[in-house]
């Protein structure tokens, strides 16, 4: 962690403890502004997952601040129920493979089965 960024530290930590499901994104969910971006808000908007984004190019304190928060240094991120899950290849890999499922399931987080399905079996 630095020390550098404590209001980026301080937002990230309330913003992750406040929502269940929160995508730290360049760009928002209606407007992603990069493919990584889109690719991972594109399949929580399917599936119907309620998140909280988090625009990381609106602050440059905040985006460096998630990549140190988390210790990874890529965005998208995303996090479940306070949870670091991971990136795009991370959530995609989970996706097709159902994992992404068994962790909403588990986190309690509502989404829609079928539109999961539909992923996979478009994928396959």
């Amino acid at each position: 962690m630095t020390t550098d960024t404590p209001t980026a530290e301080a937002q990230i930590k309330d913003t992750v403890a406040q929502n269940d499901v929160v995508l730290f994104m360049k760009g928002t969910k209606e407007m992603p502004q990069c493919g990584f971006s889109s690719r991972v808000a594109g399949v929580l908007n399917f599936m119907g997952v309620d998140f909280k984004d988090v625009n990381v190019l609106a602050d440059e304190g905040l985006r460096q601040g998630i990549k140190d928060y988390s210790d990874w240094p890529t965005i998208p991120q995303l996090y479940v129920k306070g949870e670091f899950v991971g990136g795009c290849d991370i959530i995609t890999e989970m996706t097709l493979s159902g994992e992404l499922d068994d962790l909403l399931d588990d986190k309690k987080i509502a989404f829609d089965k079928a539109k999961a399905d539909q992923i996979r079996q478009s994928n396959a």
